[in-house]
């Protein structure tokens, strides 16, 4: 991915060319630009996005394998999938279990490095996957939190299922990149988000976060223990975001089959009544196990491996609670993995 500057009549804006699609961009080369996400002021764009350029008239892919993503667009290219090499094919034709393999699910893509800080930082020796879905953005390379996480050596390994693509690993859905996960890549921890750009419009059904049940009944499915990654915050001004989101009650009341663990933080009294009263109200604690957890340790983890996250534009200082939220889902994480012993609410 390259981050240029383009020039529409007498101004200037930024723009982003996947030379995976288009191929290489130089100074001088007249482009055709998509420029919905600008036009529409989308929270995640601020980009146009580069869809031709006019001095390439052919581009060879360069991408081995045969699976192809972004299907039946004129935008489409192949993959070479895990699922279709000859070496793998063994260990999804004998796959039984996950085998207690532990799974973070969330819903935003800001989940991701504060769960994978704090787990690397309590144990360092954790080796953790991030997999991709395809309910924000496709291209992983749009993710300067990937970037970052990889190069600091926090994550592992990335694997973009569905049409995200782009990731060291590409499966073709869930269950594949689960297996890859837990038997092929030999890690500890998956935790899965979409990329940047949930998907929204304010009704009850009608958001890409959606996504977070199905793939918590598929870990359950396959045996492994799943942590559905809870959304908090005392500081969205839209109501049906205060305390526990409204995705999340969704999630986990109505759209969820099976039972899967969520981890609270410790917080003022009158905001955890509020979050408890939530969890009465919906029925979440008679279909689901809850935890309290001190979330605490994301202060540290972030002030060691120097990361700055936002969530929704608001950083750890103006959202303390969402921010705990997922350094408690962490350390709980990190008693599974020591086999330490843990006691519901």
């Amino acid at each position: 991915m390259t981050t240029v500057k383009v020039k529409i009549e007498d101004k200037f804006y930024k723009a982003i060319n996947y030379i995976d699609i288009t191929g290489n961009v130089e100074i001088g080369d007249v482009v055709i630009l998509n420029t919905t996400a600008i036009d529409l002021d989308l929270g995640t764009g601020g980009y146009h996005f580069i869809i031709y350029n006019m001095r390439l008239k052919k581009k060879e892919s360069k991408r081995d394998g045969h699976i192809i993503k972004l299907r039946y667009t004129p935008l489409q290219l192949k993959c070479k999938t895990v699922e279709e090499q000859e070496r793998y094919k063994k260990v999804f034709e004998t796959f039984s279990s996950l085998d207690n393999f532990i799974v973070a699910v969330g819903t935003l893509h800001s989940m991701l490095a504060p769960i994978a800080c704090v787990i690397k930082w309590l144990k360092p020796k954790a080796r953790i996957s991030y997999i991709m879905t395809d309910g924000g953005a496709l291209p992983i390379q749009f993710s300067n939190t990937v970037r970052e996480l990889k190069n600091k050596r926090i994550i592992n390994n990335t694997i973009t299922i569905g049409h995200s693509f782009g990731g060291d690993y590409e499966c073709i859905n869930i269950y594949t990149g689960l297996i890859t996960s837990k038997s092929i890549l030999k890690s500890d921890v998956a935790i899965i988000t979409m990329g940047p750009g949930i998907v929204g419009t304010g009704t009850k059904y009608g958001f890409s976060g959606t996504e977070q049940a199905y793939i918590l009944d598929a870990v359950n499915k396959f045996k492994g223990i799943s942590f559905a990654i809870p959304r908090i915050s005392f500081s969205d001004s839209r109501i049906r975001h205060k305390g526990i989101s409204h995705h999340t009650l969704t999630v986990l009341s109505e759209l969820m089959y099976s039972r899967t663990n969520i981890v609270l933080p410790v917080l003022e009294r009158e905001k955890l009544d509020y979050i408890m009263k939530q969890i009465k109200n919906y029925n979440i604690d008679k279909k689901h196990n809850v935890f309290l957890e001190d979330g605490t340790d994301i202060k540290n983890a972030f002030e060691f491996y120097e990361i700055d996250v936002t969530t929704m534009g608001r950083h750890f200082s103006e959202d303390v609670e969402y921010f705990y939220t997922l350094g408690a889902v962490a350390k709980k994480i990190v008693e599974y993995l020591n086999n330490n012993d843990f006691t519901k609410i």
